[in-house]
Parts: C-alpha cells; sequence; structure tokens
C-alpha cells in the first residue's frame, strides 16, 4: 500500500493519505506535507520537538496537526521528517516530530503552502486501514 499520493486540484495541491492505524496515517500525512513543501530527503531529523494538539473530533484533530506542522515550518523555518504519534483519541494527540531549522541553501524548497484547508478534507475508515483526504492551499 502506497502511503499517500498527490491530487490534482485547481489552483491548490491535495494528498490522499492511508495507513495501517490513525498513528500511521498522521505520522505519513506529516511527511507528505513536508515533501510537498521542501526534499525531505534533506532534513536530517537531528533534534526532537514535542507537538500537542487539544482534544475534538478526529478530522478537526487532523485539521489542526498538519496547520501546527505548517505553522512550526512558517513561524520557526523547522523541517520535520520523522513523526512519532504516542497518543491520539477524541481527548488529543501527543506526537515528537524529529528534524531540523531549514537551511535554504541545503533544503530545496520546492512549494509554499500557504493554509491547510477543510475544503474536500474527508477521514474515513476503509476495511484495513485509514484514508484521508485534504487540500492545501498554494
Amino acid at each position: 500500500m502506497k502511503k499517500y499520493d498527490f491530487i490534482d486540484h485547481t489552483a491548490d495541491i491535495g494528498i490522499k493519505v492511508r495507513g495501517k492505524n490513525l498513528p500511521e496515517l498522521f505520522s505519513n500525512a506529516g511527511y507528505a506535507l513536508f515533501d510537498i513543501i521542501l526534499d525531505i530527503s534533506q532534513v536530517k531529523p537531528e533534534k526532537s520537538f514535542r507537538i500537542e494538539i487539544p482534544g475534538g473530533e478526529i478530522e478537526d484533530i487532523f485539521f489542526e496537526w498538519l496547520r501546527e506542522l505548517l505553522s512550526k515550518f512558517n513561524t520557526e523555518k523547522l523541517a520535520f521528517r520523522e513523526f512519532d504519534i504516542h497518543k491520539i483519541d477524541k481527548n488529543g494527540l501527543k506526537a515528537t516530530c524529529k528534524g531540523e531549522k531549514v537551511n535554504p541553501e541545503r533544503h530545496n524548497l520546492k512549494t509554499e503552502i500557504k493554509a491547510v484547508t477543510y475544503h474536500e478534507l474527508k477521514l474515513t475508515r476503509k476495511n484495513n486501514f485509514w484514508e484521508v483526504q485534504v487540500i492545501f492551499d498554494i
């Protein structure tokens, strides 16, 4: 099973992400987000950063997860490559992300993402895996 695919979308970019469970789904989505933004193969998992998202519906937690990752990139210039989801349920998410500060000389920036959107956001449980579709404003 492929972890994620890019979706063609007029003036935006989307991803369809899969995972055998919710932690893997969220991890794969974080990886896909940064794969859109930059050459993720150049990101070194040198430092660990904790991320916590408050509880709610799973779609809202997912949205806030990606929004927080994008915020860390835009405000603190952090790029992540590894995502360890410690806890995810209706009470929230706790994760450790590994990465480093962006270095424009080493990290090939690809696409600027302005925002995560709720447009066409769908998170579903299939037979033996989870799948989510999300569109980014670029």
